[in-house]
């Protein structure tokens, strides 16, 4: 087992990685920018590491300080959280050649699944079932889009084949509007992304997005841990997510997470990863893998009570798996709400000190938060400020443990996203379960048709 990791990240995760090494006697080393030099976890390293000023190309996302600090401090591997580098097969292959291990898969897994259009193929060759769509990249002659949409059926979605966070994306309903459609995304494509490459898909018109989360080690051993619903979205962003997802058949989840499992064996996959689907009237269809811890991992964790952040340690490591599939059990259900510092309903970003912060308390609650009062959000990164999550022996206990939780909650100073999650802990749609990831946005799109 490691002696010493360097956490390759900022906010809540790095203080929940930080917590994971902690209990299991590993020292840290916490990497920060001049932004983040008050964070919770910057104080609370056996080591921390300054690498650069706020913006993050100058900090969090420069490998050269960042493998430079892992050397000045001895640390023997890196764990790279989510976002930032964390899905970066350059990041890891660096990592690995200076001569660190890298807390997550092997760089060829990364690019095969970080591009859209092979991580679509390999899982069609494993049998996972994907959205009706293009083989692969479309060409440059307009006659063969025109085909291949005409083949699929309209509505379709026009996706960037390196793209991610809801970026390079663009839904086209006549064929009138197709190639002007293709040229935009291949636009904004070539500047998210460095590549113009782009695909068709299906467009699903009432899917929910429902995910599976898998371990694997080096041994070729493999366990899926349940499924997550994340439909509640706006601009492809998640806002609550849930486990077990609502109304899904027990035989189906099996089926799926024994071909997500067998998937992983197929392309040599290592470490936590998570299969993201559109679920539509009883199919699944494969839209992405993420090859790093996700987000919303906690509410796996409650359900299934396996510390997912530790198991990518054990796993790095080059331990074999510590549960089989027979040790998985789903135990009751549990909901995260991701807080954000931002306006609840215009959702413009709201960074600045935070005057007073009372975290809520009492059965099933966990808060994954770096903050405390006095914390100043800078506007340089992401808005999430925390996570409140939620547990219960049954979904409507979750709900109503979240709500107490909301009602308790206190940031000020800045504004939140608290007063949209209240709203829809109340929703009578989202109590029923099962919405669809298009059913928030329509919801503000109506409220707000109706102030004016």
């Amino acid at each position: 087992m490691f002696e010493k990791i360097l956490i390759a990240n900022r906010g809540e995760i790095a203080l929940r990685i930080q917590r994971a090494c902690r209990e299991m006697g590993i020292r840290t080393v916490v990497v920060y920018s001049e932004a983040d030099t008050e964070a919770k976890y910057v104080k609370l390293a056996d080591e921390s590491v300054c690498i650069g000023p706020p913006p993050a190309t100058a900090s969090y996302l420069n490998i050269p300080s960042i493998i430079s600090a892992a050397e000045v401090t001895d640390a023997e591997a890196i764990h790279p959280g989510y976002g930032f580098l964390s899905e970066n097969a350059d990041f890891a292959e660096k990592v690995e050649r200076s001569g660190f291990v890298f807390i997550g898969p092997r760089p060829e897994n990364i690019r095969l699944m970080g591009d859209k259009v092979s991580a679509k193929q390999a899982m069609t060759k494993a049998g996972v079932p994907t959205v009706p769509g293009s083989a692969g990249a479309l060409p440059e002659d307009a006659q063969e889009i025109v085909r291949v949409a005409r083949k699929i059926g309209y509505p379709v979605i026009i996706k960037a084949a390196g793209g991610g966070g809801g970026r390079g994306m663009r839904v086209v309903h006549t064929e009138a509007a197709l190639l002007n459609a293709v040229t935009m995304t291949r636009a904004e494509a070539q500047a998210a992304f460095a590549s113009a490459a782009v695909y068709l898909e299906k467009y699903l018109e009432h899917p929910r997005h429902v995910e599976i989360q898998v371990l694997a080690d080096a041994h070729k051993n493999v366990v899926y841990l349940g499924e997550r619903d994340c439909s509640l979205q706006r601009r492809h962003q998640k806002v609550i997510e849930e486990a077990p997802a609502p109304d899904l058949p027990a035989k189906l989840r099996e089926k799926m997470g024994e071909r997500c499992a067998e998937a992983c064996r197929k392309i040599g996959y290592r470490g936590a990863g998570t299969f993201e689907f559109l679920y539509e009237e009883g199919e699944f269809y494969f839209i992405e893998m993420n090859t790093r811890i996700q987000v919303e991992h906690p509410v796996t964790e409650m359900i299934t009570g396996v510390d997912l952040v530790q198991e990518q340690i054990h796993i790095a490591a080059g331990e074999k798996l510590r549960l089989r599939q027979k040790d998985v059990h789903l135990r009751g259900h549990a909901i995260e709400c991701r807080i954000n510092a931002e306006d609840p309903y215009r959702f413009t970003p709201s960074p600045g000190k935070i005057t007073s912060y009372h975290p809520p308390g009492g059965p099933g609650i966990r808060v994954d938060s770096h903050v405390y009062q006095g914390y100043s959000v800078p506007p340089n990164y992401d808005s999430m400020i925390g996570k409140v999550i939620a547990y219960g022996a049954n979904r409507d206990q979750a709900i109503g443990r979240m709500r107490v939780a909301l009602s308790e909650m206190v940031v000020e100073g800045i504004q939140t996203n608290i007063p949209l999650h209240r709203e829809m802990l109340n929703d009578i749609r989202f109590l029923r379960g099962g919405v669809s990831i298009h059913y928030l946005e329509q919801k503000l799109a109506l409220e707000q048709k109706k102030k004016k």
